[in-house]
């Protein structure tokens, strides 16, 4: 069970929206978004409805502006709640397709080019758990939520280009 509180203006300040489940579109609950509090579970926010758009990975604590959740702007459209797993393993592939070298993790990569002399990569699967992909090393730039499943290039996991910089399990601190 996950619960996150979305607030109109930041400081935690102004109409405020609160959510225990995935929702598709959120534009009829408020306006903008500019702070947010979560009190269980690890959600992924979407600036768009129907999870498309800018993705932002929050877990426990306080985010009191959007800057703090690396939001690029106000606009947050639909959250999914990410189920907990206590395992984690997937295979990342230099090609798409499942080809070229491949390498498998169970644990955060903070720098895949420095870790396995990687820019880019081209597909992956993902056997347990649930990972945020980022777009450039230490957990920066733009992310994207790798559920179980096969993700044979990059444009099935909604990016557009193959570059990734760094991996990190989803895992909810208690």
């Amino acid at each position: 069970m996950g619960k996150i509180t979305f607030y109109e203006d930041r400081g935690f300040q102004g109409r405020a929206y609160e959510c225990s489940s995935d929702h598709s579109n959120l534009q009829p609950c408020f306006s903008r978004c500019n702070s947010i509090r979560v009190d269980s579970g690890c959600w992924m926010l979407y600036e768009l409805p129907n999870f498309s758009g800018c993705q932002y990975f929050l877990r426990r604590g306080e985010y009191p502006d959007y800057q703090q959740w690396m939001g690029l702007s106000d606009s947050i459209r639909s959250c999914r709640l990410i189920p907990h797993t206590s395992s984690h393993r997937l295979r990342v592939y230099e090609r798409e397709d499942y080809r070229g070298e491949v390498l498998e993790l169970t644990e955060d990569c903070s720098s895949l080019q420095d870790r396995f002399h990687f820019s880019e990569l081209h597909s992956f699967n993902v056997l347990e758990g649930s990972w945020v992909l980022y777009e450039m090393p230490s957990y920066r730039g733009r992310q994207y939520l790798l559920s179980p499943g096969n993700y044979r290039r990059y444009h099935d996991w909604g990016a557009v280009t193959a570059r990734v910089g760094s991996l990190r399990r989803v895992v909810d601190f208690y």
